[in-house]
This record gives structure tokens, sequence and C-alpha cells, in this order.
């Protein structure tokens, strides 16, 4: 296996970066902004290099918030930025083609490409995440509720603290499963009241609810990203999960082209691997992040849950109406009405 040199490195925006050399002496440079990990995307990376071993991968790990704004200024400095924006916030990756900061990709996948999954041929929907109802196992010898019904029904008579989701003021991914609870089901706001009774604890990340659930602090964690979940839950005996009865939220890691990329060519080639069976293949099955594409069958990936679940799937479509989430007014709203229902003052 292909030794990485890792670098930490002090830009405008603090970033930390990742060199895989290319296995092919005197390979060309691609750089990549991400918001995934960079040893989880170890595989992914080098998984590309043996198809295209001339070359090297700069893989810069950054927030969502961070790529966005080094590829604004970056293009408005005359300056190049990355081949490919690899980002878990499909609103501000959205916006950012919608400015004019992405050009069209000529990728083959994106003729069969779902159409909801897909903008303008510039942004590309790559992972298929539910959001889920994760569960302490020992608190639940019965099962967890599996609806938001009958979640609300738990919720009146469970301990104090016990259940956790997102602090939707931190945390991006929680923010929009939020808005789109908003549009699905017609008695959120008493759900999130009911939350609020039972003394619900919030989180900035998935990680912090899973590990209160494992923990047994928490028996309950409500819109967790199912990707997550899905990993420690194949690990950790005390998590289990369910995907909501009632309906699910699926929202999607999504990538483009910059139109200021210094190796436009480059980028193409890694989001052509990453819409590829290949591609789709190792994000499901080594990074354990569900795969769009049909092609890939595994028990995890859209074309089960499509099976399964059918019309109760609820995909975030890549598509400008995401920019609405980003309106700050009417943030401001959604936040002030969240905590009036967490503190009971609505």
């Amino acid at each position: 296996m292909m030794l990485a040199l890792l670098t930490l490195v002090a830009l405008p925006l603090q970033a930390e970066v990742v060199v895989f050399p290319a296995p092919q002496p005197a390979g060309r440079e691609l750089v990549v902004y991400s918001s995934l990990d960079s040893p989880l995307a170890r595989p992914l990376v080098e998984a590309f290099q043996t198809v295209r071993p001339d070359i090297a991968v700069r893989y810069v790990d950054l927030l969502t918030g961070e790529i966005a704004q080094r590829v604004t200024d970056e293009t408005d400095a005359g300056q190049p930025t990355a081949d490919l924006v690899f980002s878990s916030a499909m609103d501000v990756t959205v916006k950012l083609a919608n400015d004019g900061y992405a050009r069209e990709a000529r990728v083959a996948a994106a003729a069969v490409w779902p159409d909801w999954a897909a903008w303008r041929s510039m942004v590309f929907a790559l992972t298929f995440e539910p959001g889920v109802i994760v569960y302490h196992r020992p608190s639940f010898p019965n099962g967890p509720p599996d609806t938001r019904a009958a979640l609300m029904d738990w919720l009146d008579t469970a301990p104090k603290g016990v259940i956790g989701t997102y602090d939707i003021s931190r945390s991006a991914v929680g923010y929009l499963y939020l808005m789109r609870d908003m549009e699905h089901f017609a008695d959120l706001w008493p759900l999130v009241r009911a939350m609020g009774r039972a003394g619900v604890q919030t989180y900035p990340t998935s990680q912090d609810v899973i590990d209160g659930v494992n923990s047994g602090k928490l028996h309950l964690g409500y819109n967790v990203l199912g990707s997550y979940a899905a990993d420690q839950a194949a690990r950790l005996p005390n998590i289990g999960l369910v995907l909501p009865r009632d309906y699910v939220v699926v929202i999607s890691r999504v990538a483009l082209v910059p139109r200021a990329a210094a190796n436009p060519e480059l980028g193409e080639a890694f989001l052509a691997f990453l819409m590829s069976r290949d591609g789709q293949t190792v994000l499901a099955e080594r990074l354990r992040l569900p795969a769009v594409s049909l092609e890939v069958r595994g028990k995890d990936s859209a074309a089960a849950m499509q099976e399964a679940l059918g019309a109760k799937l609820r995909p975030v479509a890549v598509s400008p109406g995401l920019l609405a989430y980003l309106d700050a007014a009417s943030r401001a709203q959604v936040l002030a009405q969240w905590n009036a229902a967490l503190e009971g003052s609505e």
C-alpha cells in the first residue's frame, strides 16, 4: 500500500493536506477540496490511482463552509483552485454552481444518472444517505419506536435526557434534515416540543450522538446520518438503527469541477471514477457510503432502499431549490422557532 505524505498547513483557512504520490513517476497532480475525512478517503483515492497511476492526488480536508469560501476567494482573485470539490453540504455546493463557480463536466455516467441527483451537468450527487433512528439496544429489548408518531408516544414516558439529535445551529446536516421534515411531517413542531419536554440533548455531529447511544447515556438518536450509524452498528453491539417507516429523508454528498480548476480534465477524470460502477462500489463497500448508482446492488445501496421502501424514500434533489435553506432571514426564523419549541415557549 502506498504511503501518503501528511502535511499540516497554515493557509488563510486551516486545512489538513494529504498528498498521495503518483504510483508512476513524473505524474500530474489532482487537487481535491473535500469535507470527507482524509483517512476515510484513502481507499477511494488509492482505487482511483489503480486506474490512473499517472496522477498524484493532493487531498485538502476542509469544513464545508471553508471549501466554498476558498473556491470563491481563489476564483475571484484570478488564481487556480481545486480540480474537484466533494462536499456533504448540498446547499452550499449548489450555490457555488449557481453563482458561476462551476463548469460543466463531461462525464459519460451523467447520461444515466438519476434526474434528482444532478443539476446542469455541474453538480452530481454521489451518495445516498438516509436519516435514521439510532438506538441503544439494551434499552429497547422489543425494538425502538420506528415512526415519528411512535417516537412522540415514547417521549411522553421516556426518562429525562435520553434522546439526542443535532444542534441545528451548528450542524448543516441537522439543519437540512429538519428543513425536509418541515416539508414532509405536519406534526414536526409538536415532535420538537415533545423532545424539549423530554430533555433532548443536542450535538454538533453524528459521532457525538452515536457515542452517547453507545455508552447508554442516550437511549435514542433522531435523524442521525445513516452512513456513520451503519458503520458503527456493524462493529458495536450496543448500537442498533432503523429506517423510519413513515418516510425517510435522504441526503447526498455532492461533487463539482470548479470553473477556475487548474486541471479541470483531472477533476473530470476523478469525478468519472466516482460515478463509475467501480467508484460507487468503493464508496459503498469500503467507505460504507451508500451508492447513488443503480448499478450497485448492495444491501445499503439506493437500489436496495428503493426496492424496500419505494415512495417512502424522500431524496433531497440537487437543484436551486436548496438555496432557500441558505436565506439568512428564513434560517433565523427557523432557529428561533426551534429554540422556542425546545424551551416550551412556542
